[in-house]
This record gives structure tokens, C-alpha cells and sequence, in this order.
């Protein structure tokens, strides 16, 4: 049990030194944390995306896996 709980600390404390380093760089980039919308692109039908309004990629590949499915509309 002891051993299990020192393999405990060192992995937590690994992961908050990791999560510490993550934060203090954000910090100092100066730069506001963007999501992605990427798969917003891929939506049918669709000229611009609802988030951050840029134009979407007609020629996006993920737009092909949004077909509706041929076997399931029959």
C-alpha cells in the first residue's frame, strides 16, 4: 500500500508540474486561449460557420462522412 501511494504522489505531482508549466506558458504568450472549429467546416448546406463566421471549405474531406447514409434512407 505504501508503495502504491509514493507511485501516487510522484505521478500527481509529475501532472501538476506538467499543468503548471501548460499554464505559465499561456501566460506569457500573451495570447487569448481559441478553440477549434474545424469540424464545424464540414457541415452540409452550410456557407459560413456559426462560430467564427469564416467561410467554409467546399472542398473539405470531412464533408463526405455528413451524406446521409444510403442504407439506412432505404
Amino acid at each position: 500500500m505504501t508503495t502504491f501511494l509514493a507511485l501516487f504522489g510522484v505521478v500527481f505531482g509529475a501532472l501538476l508540474i506538467i499543468m503548471a508549466g501548460m499554464a505559465i506558458g499561456a501566460v506569457f504568450r500573451n495570447k487569448p486561449i481559441q478553440g477549434s472549429c474545424g469540424g464545424l467546416n464540414a457541415i452540409e448546406g452550410a456557407d459560413h460557420c456559426v462560430i467564427c463566421n469564416r467561410k467554409v471549405d467546399p472542398n473539405s474531406p470531412l464533408r463526405e462522412k455528413l451524406q446521409p447514409c444510403k442504407s439506412k434512407a432505404a
